[in-house]
């Protein structure tokens, strides 16, 4: 039962989130490519990467990924900051334009969380928590998540 829950809760989150990359994904000049929008994912979930990290997160050659962020430069969705021990290494930085794109799915979660703190008590919202908690934690994957 826990686990249908669990999926059922996942693909509708997996599904809004298709919606939403579709939704930036434009046939203009500028617009993201459905890639862009998932390599921001990816960027945002690391936290600060390096090119390298990135790379090395998603199995891709330095170049390719390179070739990724100089694209989402362009676009005004991320920036490089230099690391400033190693002038030669750049930490990525996503831009406010990033945010307010991505904003529009985090009022989605809000509004359903708020939902459900007026149906439920403090203590079955904390053992909500710490179950999504353990869950993430048995999940695995990006060690900077």
């Amino acid at each position: 039962m826990l686990e249908e829950s669990f999926l059922r809760v996942y693909d509708k989150l997996k599904f809004e989130f298709c919606r939403h990359v579709f939704s930036l994904v434009r046939e203009r000049e500028g617009s993201l490519s459905a890639m862009e929008a998932f390599s921001l994912e990816v960027i945002h979930q690391l936290g600060r990467p390096t090119i390298g990290q990135f790379a090395d997160f998603l199995s891709i050659s330095q170049s390719n990924a390179t070739y990724k962020v100089a694209s989402l430069i362009r676009k005004g969705y991320l920036t490089k900051e230099n690391s400033g021990a190693d002038r030669r290494e750049y930490y990525l930085v996503l831009t406010p334009k990033y945010y307010g794109y991505v904003g529009r799915m985090d009022e989605a979660i809000a509004s359903a969380v708020g939902r459900a703190e007026q149906r439920y008590t403090q203590l079955d919202l904390e053992k909500f928590a710490a179950l999504l908690d353990d869950v993430a934690s048995e999940l695995g994957g990006a060690e900077a998540i």
